[in-house]
């Protein structure tokens, strides 16, 4: 369900994406933001929360000064130094850390990952004392990026909620076969969700590899957007499609003040 922000300061807060079918209790608060609503000038247009990009900083600064306002968040998000590996970390160390995910459980952590194409993985245990965010590209699954969210998670894993968020679908993403070869190194049954093309190439299914991987591991809650954002120009960041581009952040936190999203 696509909710709009308040305003803020004259203007509109950029549209949020909330998992309305996501059955995690109310004050888990949670779901990613759109491209839309911000002050960033092409290719970033317009609300590119990434400063690792080529955006100007000060337009990355009014952006996550817009988000944390609009959205009213309890804390800054925890920005993370991504690196396409398998390292989580805990949300109450701070921005900056190398990592391509954070957990948190304690109210007020707001989790973060920035994504255009890669999955924006989102779990929550049932009874929502605790959440994390995981960012998990192609290596990122190969690495065990999935399996390392997962493990941060007091909680058995068939107690867990998982949400994946827009991503680049499956008829979008053409890769090598090297590609091929990691995922099925780290998982033998990731070839099921690969599709050789004529050209002698791969398109890989992201969602369903992230999948196959929550439920190896007993991870059988998974809720899904079901959005490509290769597809959408109009609501998404593509790094696939665009090149240079802006990143969109999917936020999850504790929040027992909020009850609605």
């Amino acid at each position: 369900m696509m909710v709009p922000g308040p305003a803020q300061a004259g203007r509109d807060i950029p549209l949020w994406w909330w998992p309305a079918r996501w059955p995690v209790p109310p004050h888990v608060r949670a779901g990613i933001t759109t491209r839309d609503g911000g002050c960033s000038a092409p290719p970033f247009a317009s609300f590119n929360l990434a400063a690792h990009v080529g955006d100007r900083p000060s337009s990355v600064h009014e952006n996550r000064t817009a988000l944390r306002q609009g959205l009213r968040l309890p804390s800054e998000p925890c920005w993370l130094q991504q690196a396409h590996g398998s390292r989580v970390v805990s949300a109450a160390g701070g921005c900056n850390q190398a990592a391509d995910g954070s957990h948190a459980s304690t109210t007020g952590q707001v989790c973060a990952v920035l994504v255009a194409d890669c999955v924006p993985l989102l779990l929550s245990d049932a009874s929502g004392t605790q959440v994390a965010a995981i960012h998990a590209g192609w290596r990122g699954i190969a690495a065990g990026i999935v399996a390392a969210g997962i493990s941060t998670m007091r909680a058995p894993a068939d107690q867990l909620l998982a949400w994946i968020g827009p991503c680049i679908g499956p008829e979008r993403y053409e890769v090598g076969a090297e590609v091929r070869c990691a995922c099925l190194e780290t998982d033998p049954g990731a070839g099921d969700h690969f599709r050789r093309t004529t050209s002698g190439r791969w398109l890989a299914d992201l969602p369903a590899l992230v999948c196959c991987q929550l439920r190896a591991r007993d991870v059988h809650a998974i809720y899904s957007a079901d959005l490509c954002t290769h597809a959408r120009p109009d609501l998404f960041f593509s790094h696939r499609r665009d090149g240079s581009t802006g990143r969109m952040a999917a936020l999850i936190w504790l929040d027992p003040d909020r009850t609605s999203p």
